[in-house]
């Protein structure tokens, strides 16, 4: 559901992304897989199963991907997953597993999607001002799942006769990019009363705002940091000419703040210490999602030169990664060396140390880099990611399959490390195995079309008789997969 959205709107990708809650999740996942949404009763106290929820969060996650660049940094990736596992953690009553994943896009946004998928805008990242805040707003979108408005906004969907999945499912992809395109294809397809959204959307609002309050607090945040962060949103496109299309449609009430803090208020008070992690991730969100790394570096550049704790760490972390980009590798390199002799066990600035030899073409010693830091935490996605890739730029993939193949045995691999196992196995000869692996890449990216054309190569490439076999099988499971999408639309 969007952040700070109270005022009325059409549920779209931009309140859920734009945002995908409400009635259009009933579109979002049949059309990706088969489905089948099991008869709901009162939706207060009723929700389908969590086979239905997984399966439509696949499904949301695949069309995400498809259309929505999500920063697959592993750093950031780890990062914005361990606050909502925190978070989760303090959970009252049961609940299932959640994704918590970043976008690309310096707008400010916050969903939350079936399946416990919840993203977050990089820009509403950067607007924050402390890790309470930013949990705030995870914890606010954790709660529209935990309160099962999900499972209502189907409900809703069913009986108002929502005709054309496909044409629903555009409305959502259109809304995550521009999200008054989207309401005008969701205006033509939908005919529901205005009235009622406009208490759906209000009262689920509200509810997610004191559940997710009672989320941050229990998880050891400071509860004040909800109404705070209203409050900087409101002040900040208070005098904005073209403010952000969210606020535009759903602007933060004074009414909403005042309920707040007056539930704050209820907590007792709380200093909480933001983490380092917080400082870092922010640090390299600014660079990494910069138009040009030139405006990084000059943010990093005006920061005080006196900076201490934390606060001085992610300043220097981002001007290195900043001037990395620029081309500076000796200037890069001389303060990535003194952040890892200040802090040796922030394995970030390892890993930049390792980039950064990789990329200015000392490709050797950036492998005894990485490998180094691999004998220390052989399971950490970023440092399995950089080895992997260092290995495979190496010509070492053999050795790169190994690693990605023990990784595998304990964790799902995400798309760019199916990519690299590809990578890894075209290299070794063995072709069958490369374009299964590149296959399941596409998959997870959401190009269900590109993943059968890969599996089909398989098949026609040498392998044995297993890996032919698992080709065959997969081939078979998404080409109905794709006749259940031609058919809905």
């Amino acid at each position: 559901m969007p952040y700070l959205s109270t005022h009325p709107g059409p549920p779209i990708l931009c309140r859920f992304a734009a945002a995908l809650f409400g009635f259009l999740l009933a579109a979002a996942v049949p059309v990706a897989a088969e489905v089948r949404l099991p008869d709901i009763g009162d939706p207060a106290n009723s929700v389908f199963s969590a086979a239905d929820d997984r399966a439509l969060g696949d499904a949301f996650m695949r069309e995400v991907r498809a259309h929505v660049a999500v920063i697959d940094d592993p750093e950031v990736e780890a990062y914005i997953q361990g606050l909502g596992d925190r978070l989760t953690a303090h959970l009252r009553g049961p609940s299932g597993a959640f994704h918590y994943f970043v976008v690309r896009d310096r707008s400010i946004n916050a969903f939350a999607g079936p399946g416990g998928h919840i993203g977050v805008n990089s820009g509403l990242i950067l607007l924050t001002e402390s890790e309470s805040e930013l949990a705030s707003v995870l914890a606010h979108e954790t709660a529209h799942v935990t309160q099962h408005h999900i499972a209502r906004g189907i409900v809703n969907a069913r009986r108002s006769n929502i005709p054309a999945l496909a044409g629903l499912l555009a409305a959502i992809v259109i809304g995550i990019k521009n999200p008054q395109a989207g309401r005008a294809t969701l205006a033509g397809l939908t005919g529901l009363n205005a009235q009622r959204r406009i208490n759906f959307t209000r009262s689920n609002e509200l509810e997610a705002d004191r559940v997710g309050m009672q989320i941050l607090h229990d998880s050891g945040f400071d509860a004040n940091a909800m109404p705070v962060f209203f409050e900087r949103l409101q002040n900040t496109y208070r005098f904005t000419r073209r403010p952000p299309a969210f606020l535009l449609d759903h602007p933060v009430t004074g009414e909403r703040i005042a309920d707040a803090r007056a539930r704050a208020a209820q907590f007792p008070y709380r200093q909480y210490v933001d983490s380092a992690a917080y400082a870092l991730v922010r640090a390299k969100l600014r660079v990494i999602t910069a138009s040009d790394p030139r405006t990084a570096l000059r943010y990093f550049a005006g920061q005080a030169k006196d900076q201490g704790g934390d606060a001085g760490l992610a300043s220097r972390y981002g001007r290195a990664l900043a001037l990395a980009r620029t081309g500076e590798s000796a200037a890069a390199n001389a303060l990535l060396d003194e952040l890892i002799k200040e802090k040796p066990q922030r394995i970030a600035f390892r890993l930049a140390r390792a980039d950064n030899e990789l990329c200015s073409g000392d490709g050797a010693r950036a492998v005894a880099r990485y490998a180094a830091v691999f004998r220390l935490y052989p399971d950490d996605a970023a440092v399995v990611r950089g080895y992997a890739n260092a290995l495979v730029q190496m010509r070492r993939a053999k050795q790169a399959v190994r690693v990605l193949l023990d990784y595998r045995h304990v964790h799902a691999l995400s798309a760019p490390l199916l990519r690299l196992l590809a990578k890894a196995y075209q290299a070794t000869g063995q072709v069958a195995e490369s374009k299964l692996a590149l296959a399941e890449q596409f998959y997870k990216n959401g190009d269900l079309d590109a993943a059968i054309r890969q599996l089909e190569l398989g098949r026609r490439s040498p392998g044995d008789y297993y890996v032919r076999s698992k080709i065959d099988a997969r081939i078979e499971s998404l080409r109905q997969e794709q006749i259940l999408r031609t058919k809905r639309r």
